[in-house]
């Protein structure tokens, strides 16, 4: 199989039903160990039967490195110019929403909605390492593709499907501290209906995220601010709710305020522009307890797809039932290297010739690269 581009470092590819050009395959994004942008993709393949359902819905801010980890790298909110007509996206109301090239300035902000494979491949292909994601999701009714528009209510008037808790250590704490903390608000968590699970954040903290329902995101902010402030005072030795610097240094800042409407937290399965490929990491309670060192907590795209497939989406429990569509490709089709790039060559910029495969809802490949005319 072929792309139809005579450059080298062009692939042409069906996703899913769409089309789209592949570009710079070979180009390293992680210096440090030479991962390449191929491997970006094909590590979104492979991971999007899980990762997708966390995401549908949310409006994304992609955190792009077009120079790789060690290069410049910006926030993307608006959806770029460019953005093919077929990918969803939401206007979202926002009073600090700026003007963009080539975007009208009217208050809002054209978020990218990622509810499928098409959509978080053609994003991986921008250089978007890291996706971020608020805890509320937009009705499916306001999601629009081409040149429909709803907008959105601002994010005061959210109403979050998620309660999380950033737990970030002030050296010379570690993930170790964290998972300390974790475990001491558990309980607190669970006195008031919360079954917390807990994921790394693919750098040296770890997140706590609880399913709620009936609340704004203010309302959410200030459970989670109250719950924080409730550890602080039983562990003032390990914990604070506030950020002031003098106050961090050997302690784990539960950071509450994630949970306003307008800010955003690493989605799941989300890679981070770190010097290795590190993961944002469903673990298990089991993961957190035993944690000894910070190494104990580290994963890369290597290691998770793996994860993955021995013990499912340790994340699945925050779903709603809407929102499972694509966890059933996880049972039926493993997690197995993708046809769009061979996994097992860094630097190659033709589309797998193995017999690998990533099959889709339709049972069909996913990605299949467009035959030579």
């Amino acid at each position: 199989m072929s792309g139809t581009s005579g450059a080298a470092d062009k692939v042409a590819v069906v996703v899913d039903g769409r089309s789209l050009t592949l570009t710079n395959l070979a180009k390293v994004l992680y210096p440090e160990v030479g991962f390449t942008k191929a491997e970006v993709l094909d590590y979104y393949q492979r991971i999007s039967p899980v990762l997708l359902p966390h995401v549908a819905g949310r409006p994304m801010t992609l955190k792009r490195y077009p120079e790789g980890v060690d290069g410049q790298s910006f926030f993307q909110k608006h959806a770029p110019a460019g953005t093919p007509d077929w990918v969803a996206t939401v206007d979202v109301a926002s009073r600090s929403s700026r003007p963009v090239a080539s975007q009208q300035n009217d208050g809002t902000v054209t978020h990218v909605i990622m509810d499928d494979l098409p959509t978080l491949m053609w994003a991986a292909n921008l250089a978007s390492l890291e996706l971020h994601v608020p805890m509320w999701r937009v009705a499916q009714r306001r999601v629009s593709a081409g040149s429909g528009r709803e907008v959105v209510p601002g994010h005061g008037e959210a109403r979050p499907d998620l309660l999380v808790f950033d737990l970030d250590p002030g050296p010379p704490a570690t993930i170790v501290e964290c998972c300390r903390v974790a475990e001491a608000l558990r309980p607190v968590l669970a006195s008031a209906g919360l079954e917390p699970l807990a994921k790394t954040s693919g750098g040296k903290g770890l997140q706590l995220y609880a399913k709620v329902s009936g609340i704004t995101a203010e309302q959410a902010s200030d459970q989670a601010k109250s719950f924080a402030q409730e550890l602080e005072r039983a562990r003032p030795d390990l914990v604070t709710s506030r950020m002031t610097k003098s106050l961090r240094p050997g302690k784990v800042l539960i950071d509450w305020s994630q949970n306003n409407g307008s800010k955003t937290t690493i989605a799941p399965y989300s890679l981070r522009a770190r010097q290795r490929p590190t993961v944002s990491t469903p673990v298990s309670w089991d993961e957190v307890e035993a944690c000894a060192s910070p190494q104990d907590l580290l994963f890369t795209a290597h290691e998770v797809p793996g994860r993955v497939a021995a013990a499912g989406d340790l994340f699945a429990a925050l779903l709603l039932r809407r929102h499972c569509g694509y966890s059933r490709t996880v049972e039926s089709s493993t997690m197995r290297p993708s046809r769009v790039i061979c996994s097992n060559s860094a630097r190659s910029t033709q589309p797998c010739r193995r017999s690998c495969s990533s099959t889709s809802r339709s049972g069909s490949p996913a990605v299949r690269p467009v035959a030579r005319k």
